[in-house]
């Protein structure tokens, strides 16, 4: 079985510790804990790992977050995979710090990633992992929050977690989607 990874950021150095930028990061986890390397492609740096007889192929749309569909599409229709073989990681501002949800569907809830991949997908039907980055700013200041790194306090949880939601990923591809909710899915 083979199953896409895409995990949603920005690319540049100005965002790699931003909390837009968790889906990269719990990536950038997986294959170094794997021994992979990630490899520039078609809108994406791609890199493949093996456990438990799965593949899980990782990809980080290169096409900035707004635009994330693009590579989501090309890479379902490259590997001939369906969505419902796809996770994709991403931030919430919905959530507090450090609490993630996996669904099998579900709204955009106002993240231009997600909005842009329903779009190329044309529905919401497929898995994703949101991770909790809380909603601590004023009123208009959503993109500057999100763009900023991590306090100090969330550093200190920050590797942990992102290792807890490293594991979630290797579950969806090794329990399934429903066994995997019912372990990671935190309150």
């Amino acid at each position: 079985m083979k199953y896409l990874i895409v995990g949603l950021g920005n690319i540049g150095p100005e965002y790699a510790e931003t909390r837009h930028n968790i889906g990269f990061m719990v990536l950038d986890y997986l294959a170094k804990k794997h021994d992979a390397k990630f490899d520039v492609s078609r809108h994406a740096f791609v890199a493949e790992i093996k456990v438990k007889g799965r593949t899980f192929v990782l990809v980080k749309p290169t096409t900035y977050m707004n635009l994330s569909g693009k590579a989501v599409g090309h890479w379902l229709n490259s590997l001939k995979l369906t969505p419902e073989q796809m996770l994709v990681i991403t931030d919430d501002i919905a959530l507090p710090f450090g609490t993630l949800r996996i669904r099998m569907k579900g709204s955009a809830g106002g993240h231009n990633g997600l909005k842009h991949i329903e779009q190329t997908l044309g529905n919401n039907n497929y898995p994703r992992l949101r991770f909790g980055v809380g909603d601590a700013f004023h009123k208009g200041k959503q993109v500057d929050y999100v763009l900023s790194n991590f306090s100090n306090d969330e550093q200190a949880e920050l590797q942990t977690l992102i290792e807890k939601s490293a594991d979630a990923v290797i579950s969806f591809g090794t329990i399934g989607l429903e066994r995997t909710m019912n372990q990671f899915n935190t309150k």
